[in-house]
């Protein structure tokens, strides 16, 4: 492993970030600060990866994808690039993605959206399909609770819409956050009015990172908020449905 390195897990085996079996690369660095992030450790940027390290980097993790190619074919799976974001690693995700490509690897990108418009029209063209998160619809909302502006993430998913990627749309349920009636009219609004996607997956709140925050000796902004009940995502999924939308829960 590089000193910084920039991917700061891979997951074998996953079976949530996309179709079939999947082996999933986790990007270090996040321009953004979700409070209920379940990877705090990845908000921070590494260093630059230097040009004598790149080729290395790139034939360690494309050894480390292939070794579970027999379940992809199997599966439909492939390589899913997470994070973190991995859109802050724009060369070493566009050259992974290239070289799935070529070797006949489906590839699954998750992205904040947040990132330079011509990334993402690249990454339209790379992936085989775009896990595009949409969180809050209110601008000062937005910037307040997670740290940035909306309107790159919404501008980037209508060019998306205009340019006919592959996106599948990932809403997290945040209860007092994301989850209030005029949020979700809101996603809902948009994406009817200002795109054409319309499969979303639904992301409960769980508090499955809540040990990272200890081990790290970092406040957890959501030690005190409770998952939602099942009650209130079916009610969620059903709202969704109700405007025509293809809705599945998790993953």
């Amino acid at each position: 492993m590089m000193q910084n390195d920039p991917i700061f897990k891979i997951q074998r085996y996953s079976i949530h970030d996309g179709p079939g079996i999947r082996t999933t690369l986790f990007f270090q660095g996040c321009p953004l600060r979700c409070p209920w992030c379940h990877n705090p450790e990845s908000q921070k940027m590494p260093g630059k990866i230097q040009a004598e390290e790149m080729d290395g980097l790139v034939s360690r993790l494309m050894a480390e994808i292939e070794k579970d190619r027999i379940f992809y074919d199997e599966s439909g799976g492939g390589a899913t690039f997470s994070g973190g974001e991995p859109l802050s690693r724009p060369d070493l995700l566009f050259r992974l993605l290239d070289l799935c490509r070529e070797r006949e690897i489906h590839t699954c990108v998750d992205t904040s959206g947040y990132a330079d418009a011509k990334f993402l029209s690249g990454l339209s063209e790379k992936a085989n399909l775009i896990l595009y998160d949409i969180k809050l619809m209110d601008a000062r909302a937005h910037e307040v609770l997670i740290g940035k502006p909306v309107f790159p993430v919404l501008d980037n998913l209508r060019r998306l819409s205009d340019r006919g990627a592959r996106v599948c749309m990932r809403f997290p349920l945040i209860p007092v956050m994301t989850d209030t009636k005029a949020n979700i009219d809101a996603v809902i609004s948009f994406l009817e009015k200002d795109t054409v996607f319309r499969k979303i997956h639904i992301l409960p709140f769980h508090k499955a990172g809540e040990g990272k925050y200890a081990a790290l000796k970092l406040e957890n902004p959501m030690a005190e908020i409770n998952p939602p009940s099942p009650e209130r995502v079916a009610q969620v999924k059903a709202e969704f449905e109700s405007h025509g939308f293809q809705v599945i829960i998790g993953g």
